[in-house]
């Protein structure tokens, strides 16, 4: 049995790593596909474990050997999914959890079909910026350029499969995890093992 791909997008500062971390605490079988990108880690961020850090040279080399199932830049830095990190653990029945943008599902859609896409909103306008600010890691200018960024790309929520208010983190995880377990749960996941039990004839 293949592993699932849990495709998690939104708008900077809305908490999707958060999120993606408490999910993996209460799901400790659900892998995380470690991102390539161009940009300096911020914080305590470690390479291997947040992202894969590397310089911009590396990251277009990958490009040109079509490494990536997916690419994007973002505030001129470079972010990308590579195949072999997918299909690995895929192969392996490991489901997975990615973080990345609206440009990036939909080429992750497009590769792999059965990929479920999860979009992760504040609960206004106003919040976001008060988080983003918060964070203290942007000036003005930046945080200004990420709200405008943030009210375009909301949009594309229409096309996601699961809507995840992100008001209380704790309730937005709970909520991410029925996702996580309902799709789990599907007869085209669970058939095969159920042949393997008994003897199920078609009807």
């Amino acid at each position: 049995m293949s592993g699932g791909i849990y495709v998690i997008s939104g708008p900077s500062g809305v908490g999707k790593s958060a999120l993606i971390s408490r999910l993996r605490e209460m799901l400790p079988d659900l892998g995380y596909s470690v991102s390539h990108t161009t940009r300096n880690p911020r914080g305590e961020e470690a390479n291997g474990i947040h992202y894969h850090f590397v310089d911009r040279g590396t990251f277009k080399r990958m490009i040109d050997e079509g490494g990536f199932v997916e690419w994007a830049e973002v505030y001129k830095d470079l972010y990308g999914t590579s195949f072999s990190s997918l299909r690995s653990q895929a192969a392996q029945g490991v489901d997975m959890v990615l973080d990345v943008d609206v440009q990036g599902a939909r080429n992750l859609r497009e590769h792999f079909k059965d990929s479920i896409l999860i979009y992760v909103l504040p609960p206004s306008m106003e919040a976001l910026e008060r988080r983003l600010r918060e964070r203290g890691t942007d000036d003005d200018e930046a945080i200004r350029k990420r709200i405008e960024r943030a009210a375009q790309e909301i949009k594309n929520c229409v096309w996601y499969d699961y809507l995840i208010f992100n008001a209380d983190l704790e309730k937005a995880v709970e909520e991410a995890k029925s996702i996580v377990v309902s799709e789990r749960c599907r007869r085209s996941r669970q058939l095969p093992r159920a042949e393997g039990l008994f003897d199920l004839v078609s009807s």
